[in-house]
């Protein structure tokens, strides 16, 4: 099995379901791992593989859609990677909202979604 990942992306965006999130927005990390069986290829080619590019563009678009809960937006961004690389096995994403608006909280807080697919 091979893994394709992309760690610690940084995007700004306006989920949340407390008054003002919509309009102020926060800063997101993302970690994302999408994983295939690597069919005996001998990796010459971009297309033998997940372009890391390709997922990057769909959680960044992705996250441009006021979303109240992340858990949707996981949900979504992940939908969309299986839409786009049928042969995937398993994509597991974490979105982490950095500055989340809770009084005299420090730290993040924030979802992981995992999917496995046997199709």
């Amino acid at each position: 099995m091979v893994s394709v990942e992309l760690q610690n992306i940084i995007v700004h965006a306006f989920h949340g379901i407390y008054g003002g999130e919509d309009r102020i927005g926060s800063n997101y990390e993302i970690g994302l791992k999408v994983s295939y069986e690597e069919d005996k290829t001998d990796f010459s080619d971009i297309n033998d593989t997940i372009n890391y590019a390709d997922l990057f563009t769909i959680v960044k678009q992705r996250m441009q859609v006021p979303t109240p809960l992340l858990e949707k937006v996981a949900d979504g961004i992940i939908r969309r990677i299986k839409d786009q690389y049928p042969a995937i096995k398993e994509v597991v994403l974490s979105i982490y909202k950095l500055e989340p608006p809770i009084e005299n909280f420090q730290g993040r807080v924030g979802v992981t979604l995992q999917k496995r697919f046997n199709d």
